[in-house]
């Protein structure tokens, strides 16, 4: 089969043709695949900024945003059957340890492991290995295209907006700070969760003209004057900041945007947060890191989404365009998300 594959870091990977994957256990599950999402995270895996987290044996197959069709099933799989669409969570879990049973699927420490990320090959290919308890069913309908992307940058998305929930009730608002691939599904996850008031905050104005289609109420340029411009809209500072950057000082700016006793969630990285203690002090404020979410969370998703409540806006790539994907990712070409169709 043709699978996209990292040999060496910050060099492109290639295209190569290997062996279809083969079963390895009773709860394994071969999916053929019908999209693949290409994620910011896959250039600080090509770029060699997960190596010392996951430590994978050189070359493997990247990509952790998948779906597609059951080809193959182990013989103790009982929840899906051959011919099933699907979409796949990133990590699939033990179910054993305290966190899978607590459904804290990416806490698991028992046998997890995260195609694409590690040493089992990941979804840029025709097939990928993963277990059963990573597979949700879709309907039979359902185009992989149009979904594979909420498999991580959905989930992450909204597995933050899910746990703001509680905070974001009538009168309260809430910033979107960077409106791109997990921005745009953020913002609807918001519209179709809360009752709170969207401002959203980005330096492309195509992105913003998007985010106020998709249910932003306010937008903001980042040009130089955005804190300042949310806190005038907000009288002093939002009751929840999502940050989708993080990075470059995007992530004080979230700081400061974030309102007392307000939280700031952060879902993109790449930077460094520092701040006064006496902020947390005087202020109460909180931060709060997000790392995918729960397989219950990628369940409800789907619902949305199968509603028409959260859609994808998509640039569809062949495999064999997988580095042209990769490249406009990086130039900031690719508005809403990148889609790899074997």
């Amino acid at each position: 089969m043709k699978a996209v594959r990292v040999h060496g870091y910050k060099q492109d990977p290639s295209i190569d043709d290997i062996p279809e994957p083969k079963l390895q256990g009773p709860l394994d599950v071969i999916v053929k695949i019908g999209a693949a999402g290409v994620c910011r995270t896959d250039l600080h895996i090509v770029d060699g900024d997960w190596a010392d987290i996951q430590n994978p044996d050189l070359p493997y197959v990247i990509g952790h945003e998948n779906a597609g069709w059951v080809h193959e099933v182990g013989d103790a799989v009982t929840n899906v059957k051959v011919g099933d669409t699907v979409i796949l969570h990133p990590q699939p879990s033990c179910g054993q340890c305290l966190a899978c049973r607590a459904g804290r699927d990416m806490q698991c420490t028992g046998d997890a492991f995260f195609p694409g990320l590690s040493n089992n090959d990941g979804g840029m290919a025709e097939y990928m290995r993963t277990t059963a308890r990573a597979c949700v069913k879709l309907n039979p309908d359902t185009k992989p295209a149009d979904v594979a992307a909420l498999a991580d940058a959905g989930l992450t998305a909204y597995h933050a907006v899910r746990k703001a929930v509680p905070y974001l009730y009538p009168g309260t608002t809430a910033v979107v700070q960077g409106a791109g691939g997990l921005g745009h599904i953020g913002i609807q996850a918001l519209a179709a969760l809360t009752a709170t008031k969207i401002i959203v905050v980005d330096k492309n104005p195509a992105a913003l003209e998007l985010a106020k289609q998709i249910g932003a109420d306010e937008t903001v340029v980042a040009d130089g004057n955005q804190v300042a411009a949310v806190q005038d809209l907000t009288g002093g500072g939002a009751t929840v900041v999502f940050d989708y950057v993080a990075e470059q000082g995007a992530e004080l700016d979230a700081w400061q945007m974030t309102g007392p006793a307000g939280y700031q969630f952060n879902l993109g990285y790449g930077g460094e947060f520092r701040a006064p203690t006496l902020d947390f002090v005087a202020g109460e404020k909180n931060i709060i890191g997000n790392i995918v979410g729960t397989y219950n969370d990628l369940a409800e998703l789907m619902v949305l989404a199968q509603a028409g409540k959260v859609t994808l806006h998509t640039v569809q790539y062949r495999l064999d365009q997988a580095l042209d994907a990769l490249h406009d990712l990086d130039a900031g070409k690719v508005r809403g998300r990148a889609i790899l169709v074997p």
